[in-house]
Parts: C-alpha cells; sequence; structure tokens
C-alpha cells in the first residue's frame, strides 16, 4: 500500500510539471501503468538517472527507458522485469518503482525514505510551481564562456535560485540565496541580452535568449532579493501610500 500510495503521488507530480514544461511527454496515470505504452522522455532533456540521482557518463552510467513509466534511469534503477499488458504479459525492463507498484514485490533498497536534501528537488517538480523558470547561461569570470543550464524560482522556496543541468533533471548541482543581492542591467552588445547578480565581491553574470526573457528574470531576482515572496506584496508595494 506504501508503494502505491507513493507511486500516485509521482504520477500525478509528473504528469503536471510535465504539462508545465511542454516537453509533449504526457504520463501515464497510475491505472494505465503496464497496461499503454509511455511515452519515453527524452535521453536530452536529463543529465542524471531519475531515480537515484547519479550523473550520467558514456561509460560506467548508461541511460535505459523504464518501459513502464517511460522515466530515463540508469542500469541498476532498471534492473529489474516485470510483466506489461501492453506488450502482451512479456517481461520488460522497467525501474525499481514501478516494479514495486506492478509486481507487489518489495526489494532490499529503499531510497524513499532517505531525506530530501536541498539541492534533490527535482526540475519538474519544481518548475510546475515556480515562479519563473527557464534556460540561461551563467557566464564565468572573463564573460565568454559559462554553463547553460535549467533556473528555476519555485514558489515554495522563492528566495532561492535552483540551477540544473537540463530540465527534467532531479537533483540541481547548485543554489545561490538571492536575498540581499543587487540585479543589474548590462548594455545588450552583440545580440548578447546580459544582466548581474551582485553582493559584496560576488558577482554572477547571465545571459538570456531574449531581452523579453532578460526582463522577467530581473524582475524575479529583485523581487526575491527585496525579500517579496508573494505576488500581492509586490502589487501593494507598487501601488504606494
Amino acid at each position: 500500500q506504501d508503494a502505491i500510495d507513493r507511486k500516485e503521488k509521482r504520477s500525478e507530480t509528473f504528469k503536471a510539471a510535465v504539462h508545465a514544461l511542454e516537453t509533449d511527454t504526457p504520463a501515464l496515470k497510475t491505472e494505465e501503468l503496464g497496461r499503454r505504452a509511455p511515452q519515453w522522455v527524452r535521453d536530452n532533456l536529463v543529465t542524471m538517472c531519475m531515480r537515484c540521482k547519479e550523473p550520467f557518463n558514456a561509460i560506467t552510467r548508461r541511460r535505459h527507458h523504464c518501459r513502464a513509466c517511460g522515466y530515463v534511469v540508469c542500469a541498476r534503477c532498471s534492473d529489474y522485469k516485470a510483466e506489461l499488458q501492453y506488450d502482451g504479459n512479456r517481461p520488460n525492463r522497467v525501474c525499481q518503482e514501478c516494479f514495486i507498484f506492478l509486481t507487489g514485490h518489495t526489494v532490499l533498497e529503499d531510497r524513499e525514505g532517505r531525506y530530501k536534501g536541498i539541492l534533490e528537488k527535482g526540475a519538474a517538480e519544481v518548475s510546475s510551481r515556480s515562479l519563473l523558470c527557464s534556460s540561461l547561461q551563467l557566464l564565468d569570470k572573463n564573460g565568454k564562456g559559462g554553463t547553460r543550464g535549467w533556473f528555476v524560482i519555485p514558489q515554495d522556496d522563492p528566495l532561492v535560485l535552483y540551477i540544473y543541468a537540463a530540465p527534467q533533471d532531479v537533483r540541481a548541482h547548485t543554489s545561490i540565496p538571492l536575498l540581499g543581492y543587487q540585479v543589474r542591467d548590462m548594455p545588450q552588445s552583440e545580440s548578447r541580452h546580459l544582466f548581474q547578480l551582485a553582493q559584496s565581491r560576488q558577482v554572477f553574470t547571465f545571459m538570456a535568449d531574449t531581452e523579453e526573457l532578460k526582463r522577467r528574470w530581473m524582475k524575479a531576482m529583485a523581487r526575491s532579493a527585496a525579500g517579496i515572496t508573494h505576488p500581492e506584496e509586490e502589487e501593494e508595494e507598487d501601488a504606494g501610500p
């Protein structure tokens, strides 16, 4: 029953998250697992296993798809077989969660009871309930190269910027507390839409794909930096006395 409850919760969260991200990968309802073929989460949307959160690499951690839910998982997390009705009840590779749900069996290793750290919030889950989320590039100190990733300010943690390598990753690789930072505009040059977060000697430079997206991020970050956690607070502040 615990496994069923967990699976139902995950299914609803995943369905809402994927719809919000517009990835064209609709999630199956819990009762449809094994009865209907899932649409697989695209490989290029994840950089780590969607179950154990370990990064993928070309040698030791290859990508596999669970044939029941469509998640991208590593070999260890998909080392299970379950009969799937849509495939003539033939055994198929499935993830641990689907194996438990479909077979009713238990496994020795259970990661569900482990406490989730601050970075272990899935990108899809927080993006579906975010103040703002999109792809951005965080430039290095010389302003030339940098890291492109998926950036999210969650509704339930509006004073923190979470940075993911990809929009379906289940763990952020870093976060930036926004409170107290100053948001600086930078002149547009060579079609680069740049802005900065600055506090004391710490400066982060970001590049957005468009000027409109840049303005949206500057507004969202300025609100978080000022400690405004609800939209109505911002409206009251804008109205003035």
